[in-house]
């Protein structure tokens, strides 16, 4: 995987708040955001290195940081950032973005969620706007945990409509699609979120490419389930 230079290791909250900046950046460099579109987010006391809470968590309770509302994220400085908790209540100066019910639905869904990346990238976005689902069409469809990416259905950005959309679209899998919106992504940390982001919207500028030549031949779902097994131990180093 390329490095894109994130790290949840420390345990600083000032230092996890540089690193989500870093990550909110990134989106645009790796050409999975522009503008103020989307939005990027991290567990706070995500152990990354262990099961002991960070610092982080200790002193802000469980919950999450997530870039501000409409803010151009070169212009971000650590205190625009907002810490939430997964009641809803609010820490900072800013408002959250948007988009922050599907991000703290998640959190409170999922205990492998440790960052949450959501952008409007453009082939993921165009597949979205046709709702459509993504089919093995490629084996690496399996790096998301199934044999599909779903879409999930339409609801206006924002609202609780959308996260109930996005927790069904997503069980099981590490991304989903978002009707007529964009692409949203569950990883470990905030590095894996933006990899996953990346091969995800390799994934649907490939299968968008393929179906202008024709149908695609779909892998079916015995090999799905023997790519499925090897995944397990993928990128790992013994």
């Amino acid at each position: 995987m390329p490095d894109y230079g994130i790290s949840t290791r420390s345990s600083r909250l000032s230092d996890l708040r540089q690193q989500l900046i870093d990550g909110a950046r990134r989106m645009g460099t790796v050409g999975l955001n522009r503008g103020t579109a989307g939005n990027l987010s991290v567990r706070l006391g995500a152990a990354s290195a262990g099961s002991a809470r960070s610092a982080a968590s200790e002193a802000t309770g469980d919950g999450f940081l997530i870039t501000p509302t409409g803010m151009p994220y070169d212009e971000l400085a650590v205190d625009d950032l907002v810490c939430m908790r997964l009641d809803g209540s609010v820490q900072g100066r800013r408002r959250p973005s948007s988009e922050w019910r599907f991000h703290r639905d998640l959190y409170a869904a999922r205990r492998d969620a440790g960052a949450i990346l959501h952008a409007h990238s453009p082939f993921a976005s165009s597949l979205a706007c046709l709702r459509r689902d993504i089919p093995p069409f490629h084996y690496m469809i399996a790096r998301f945990g199934g044999d599909s990416l779903r879409c999930a259905g339409y609801a206006t950005f924002g609202t609780q409509a959308l996260s109930d959309a996005v927790l069904l679209a997503i069980e099981g899998r590490r991304a989903c699609l978002l009707a007529n919106h964009g692409m949203l992504v569950v990883g470990d940390d905030l590095q894996q979120a933006l990899d996953l982001g990346v091969e995800l919207e390799a994934l649907c500028e490939q299968y968008w490419r393929a179906c202008l030549l024709g149908q695609p031949v779909l892998l079916d779902a015995a090999e799905m389930a023997t790519v499925l097994e090897k995944f397990a131990s993928y990128g790992q180093q013994s």
